[in-house]
């Protein structure tokens, strides 16, 4: 099983990707953007105002308006060279659509600005955020901290949630939450590199400290929260894509990150394992274990990666279609990107113990992409505990949690 062998059972034609033309530069500085946790400048100014950032935009916005399913294929083959690149790039395109559906028309020409610049955007609002603003004539004047600002250093813009506060400074009742985006190089704005993670190192999910950060009223809006999807569905939008909400789209990405970091695992293995001897000078490619391992990983990979296209060509249907998504489409396609992800773990266990202890000792770029992959099973929006949860709620006729 070589590397043509590989391709072969996975085929994809990255000629034809966006962005092809950089997808050697990814690769040359993985390694080096794992050990400094910094992307290379040349690879995020090369990626800035290309239109693999216009990807999530439509026409109406100055974007390329691509596939569901197309952006998917960016993803993988980003992934299986720089993972950190590529989930710094998967938050950019799903916060936009997420920017997008949330302004709404009447802020129109300040979103196509930013498809027409170039800019990047990022969104922290993870655990432990806490955002306030008190409202001083037409501005809203903005302090506290955001978290998990994924790829903050490199961007242009940020989205941020706060809770309109009063003259004592404490929440009004009822509770008045708003988005707005601000610029990244605004007074008081500052972004600690707090991100320490295991894997992912270079994907600058930092902190933002907000201190007498100032934005205009007119460029804030309710903010739906935990009824998000259901809102969307109805409010206006500027083009019937927004109406898909940006959770759902997210997990789709990340479970092509996925695919195309396990692809690439199985190649090096199943490289690494034609030339490698184990204990008494045996060959490692003659061990029914190691075939039977890279097999069943092979396999499993096979059919996450069905699901997952098939996922997406489901929403882009829809897309094209204008059907309102509903609740059961939305947790369908949430479940089947867990269920993925929980397959290529399984994958990329069974490559571990193929590689074995040896294997681990001799280095390699391996144990990096294991690293970064144990941060997708994780994240919120595919964890297996948040989306089975849901789903049984859903399926057992029960009022869903808010989150």
């Amino acid at each position: 099983m070589d590397e043509d062998a590989v391709a072969q059972f996975f085929p994809t034609d990255e000629a034809r990707l966006l962005v092809s033309p950089v997808l050697d530069a990814l690769e040359a500085q993985a390694s080096n953007a794992d050990q400094t946790r910094t992307v290379a400048s040349e690879v995020i100014e090369s990626l800035r105002g290309s239109d693999v950032m216009r990807m999530a935009a439509t026409a109406e916005l100055g974007g390329v308006e691509s596939s569901i399913l197309a952006m998917g294929r960016e993803f993988e083959a980003i992934a299986a060279r720089c993972p950190s690149t590529a989930w710094v790039l998967w938050n950019h395109l799903a916060v936009f659509h997420l920017f997008v559906g949330t302004l709404g028309p009447e802020h129109h020409h300040f979103l196509q600005q930013i498809v027409e610049l170039g800019e990047w955007v990022c969104f922290p609002a993870g655990a432990g955020s806490g955002v306030h603003g008190r409202i001083e004539g037409d501005e809203a004047v903005l302090n506290g901290k955001a978290t998990f600002g994924t790829g903050g250093r490199y961007a242009d813009h940020c989205g941020v949630v706060f809770a309109v506060v009063d003259d004592d400074g404490d929440p009004v009742r009822p509770m008045d939450l708003r988005f707005s985006i601000v610029s990244t190089s605004v007074d008081g704005l500052k972004i600690d590199p707090t991100w320490d993670g295991s894997g992912l190192r270079a994907s600058a999910t930092d902190d933002f400290h907000y201190s007498e950060v100032r934005v205009p009223l007119d460029r804030c809006v309710p903010w739906y929260g935990a009824n998000r999807a259901e809102s969307l569905r109805t409010v206006p939008v500027i083009h019937h894509r927004y109406r898909e909400d940006w959770v759902g789209i997210s997990d789709l990405w990340l479970g092509w990150m996925a695919v195309g970091l396990v692809r690439r695992s199985i190649q090096e293995v199943a490289a690494s394992a034609r030339d490698r001897r184990v204990i008494m000078g045996g060959k490692m490619v003659e061990k029914p274990t190691a075939q039977i391992n890279i097999g069943r990983a092979s396999a499993l990979l096979s059919s996450a990666r069905a699901a997952v296209e098939n996922a997406c060509l489901e929403i882009d249907q829809r897309i094209e279609d204008r059907t309102v998504p509903n609740e059961a489409d939305y947790l369908r396609q949430m479940s089947i990107i867990s269920m993925s992800v929980e397959q290529l773990a399984e994958a990329m266990q069974l490559l571990e113990r193929t590689q074995g202890g040896n294997g681990l000792r001799e280095g390699g770029s391996f144990e990096r992409r294991y690293r970064d992959f144990r941060a997708m099973p994780l994240h919120i929006n595919v964890h297996q505990d948040r989306v089975t949860h849901q789903l049984g709620r859903f399926v057992l006729d029960i009022e869903r949690d808010p989150f």
